[in-house]
């Protein structure tokens, strides 16, 4: 067990607070920091805490379980680590060695970047960035305007770019506004609000790119494909929640005295995501086992994960569709336990990496 079960019951005291203020407490973040949990894929002498990915997944599915809003921004925070191989040593130090240090930001290349002296002037606006109002660091990708020359990774100027090329920037918080419009039903302390930048300022060695290296090429997870990676996660925060969705509705229906029917459906549903899950950890822990022996996947292994995690998360989602329906309107009280399970569970399996279509 990763926490205590003292910890546990402080955080689930918390969750209905937490879930109608749309913020994460200052006791939940500091047991965070406390574990290191957004350090996982962090070097270790950066102060992090560098650990497989199996092994974080668990992590993240025991976070999830206790509750989503923690599984969710422990998984995307500890996400951030993967950064760390793409900027220098330098910068890496400075923006993940310290206790607190944490990434918020976007993939998507919705913000505009022009060259200057040194750097870059970037403009533009980015949605869902999760951690947004703690984050010590933020990133964004942007479009170079064209026409620019580029530099390279040493700095040196290549010939002007014919096509957008998209790069990848370091913000600190006093360079981003957060407009607070995350309002979704569920995961509502996550704090995924859209941030803006407006003619900030970012220096070249403040910049890199999702293709290029530059250091820790001796930690394996920085070999591992991003998009898997992700998937992986994120699978692993919605088995969470739905272990915990399972739980509330166990106790609901007991409480309510429930027909055979909806503990016959229980029982089908654990034993389903059980079986699910099962599947999912062995893709993983083998796709784990081929990039430590050949230091990278196959294909095929690529694919496996994918389609195992996104089975597991439709698992985990048909645990709530198919359950939640039975516990009668005790369940529909948005203060109630499987109603926040519920709302959290539906959230995460929004997500474009988890859907099946």
């Amino acid at each position: 067990m990763l926490f205590t079960a003292q910890q546990i019951q402080t955080i689930r005291e918390q969750a209905l607070g937490m879930d109608k203020h749309r913020q994460v407490t200052p006791e939940v973040l500091a047991t965070i920091y406390d574990h290191r949990l957004f350090h996982l894929f962090v070097p270790d002498e950066l102060e992090g805490r560098m650990t497989s990915l199996p092994e974080a997944t668990r992590m993240f599915q025991e976070s999830a379980r206790i509750d989503g809003n923690l599984g969710w921004l422990v998984t995307i925070g500890a996400g951030g680590g993967f950064f760390a191989s793409l900027m220098s040593r330098e910068v890496s130090r400075r923006v993940f060695a310290h206790r607190e240090a944490v990434i918020a930001g976007s993939g998507m290349p919705t913000g505009t970047a022009r060259q200057v002296d040194g750097g870059f002037i970037v403009n533009g606006s980015w949605k869902y960035c999760s951690g947004s109002i703690y984050a010590t660091t933020f990133t964004a990708n942007a479009v170079i305007e064209p026409g620019f020359a580029v530099q390279n990774a040493t700095g040196e100027l290549s010939a002007d770019q014919d096509e957008p090329l998209i790069r990848s920037f370091i913000l600190n918080p006093g360079q981003i506004e957060i407009l607070e419009d995350w309002n979704a039903f569920g995961l509502r302390a996550t704090a995924s609000h859209t941030i803006s930048a407006v003619n900030a300022f970012v220096p070249f060695e403040m910049t890199f790119s999702l293709t290029e290296t530059l250091g820790y090429e001796n930690e394996m997870i920085y070999h591992y494909p991003f998009l898997p990676f992700a998937q992986v996660s994120f699978a692993g925060v919605a088995a969470g929640i739905a272990e915990h969705f399972l739980e509330a509705a166990e106790s609901l229906a007991t409480q309510r005295g429930s027909s055979s029917h909806v503990f016959g459906k229980l029982e089908e549903r654990k034993a389903a995501l059980e079986q699910s899950v099962s599947d999912f950890y062995e893709s993983v822990e083998g796709s784990w086992e081929e990039l430590l022996r050949n230091g990278e996947l196959s294909n095929a292994t690529e694919a496996e994960v994918t389609s195992r995690s996104i089975a597991a998360a439709q698992t985990a989602l048909s645990c709530g569709q198919q359950v939640f329906p039975l516990l009668g309107l005790s369940a529909a009280m948005e203060d109630a336990e499987i109603n926040r399970c519920w709302r959290d569970l539906q959230t995460a399996c929004s997500h474009a990496l988890l859907r099946s279509f």
